[in-house]
């Protein structure tokens, strides 16, 4: 009995060993998303710029999109911004902007200094829409198709290497520019 006691610990740790080492290789970047395969949640949110108009979840219809959460808070999303920049202005990505749990002037500042590389820009203050798609925290980025079905979720910073390797095929799987 003595010695089946001894091996408990042993084994214990041995199994808790074969699982970190499994999630070792693990791309910490790559969340699984419920909204995989589904719509974008129906929202109505006023646009950054313009208060007075309000989106809806149709501004995701008839074109591929990039929907990026991001804030003027988020040391990731500066890192990332010019990296969309050029990607709206060269190579002509339709993005979507989700200012995600921000201040509307901060934002608007931002925008105005560092250059718009989005098509449309929503307020989020509240956090709703973020909170409806499960975002973790900015940035993140969704594509989302031409009939607003969310496709892809990537969590970090957008730059050459993830629109090359991931985000680019994808766009152009689902028959958008990029």
């Amino acid at each position: 009995m003595r010695r089946i006691l001894l091996f408990i610990p042993v084994a214990l740790a041995v199994a808790l060993g074969i699982v970190l080492f499994a999630g070792i290789g693990k791309d910490p970047t790559h969340l699984e998303s419920a909204l995989i395969g589904k719509p974008v949640p129906a929202f109505a949110l006023a646009d950054l710029q313009n208060p007075d108009r309000v989106h809806h979840d149709d501004v995701f219809k008839g074109q591929v999109s990039l929907l990026n959460v991001w804030g003027t808070w988020c040391p990731a999303c500066r890192d990332e911004h010019d990296d969309l920049v050029r990607l709206a202005a060269e190579e002509g990505v339709h993005i979507i902007g989700l200012n995600y749990k921000d201040n509307r002037d901060a934002a608007l500042q931002w925008l105005s200094r560092l250059g718009n590389p989005y098509a449309l820009s929503l307020f989020d203050p509240q956090g709703k829409l973020g909170f409806d798609l499960g975002v973790y925290g900015a940035p993140e980025t969704y594509v989302v198709d031409a009939d607003g079905i969310v496709r892809y979720r990537h969590v970090g910073v957008v730059n050459d290497q993830v629109w090359n390797e991931i985000l680019q095929p994808l766009v152009r799987q689902y028959g958008g520019q990029g």
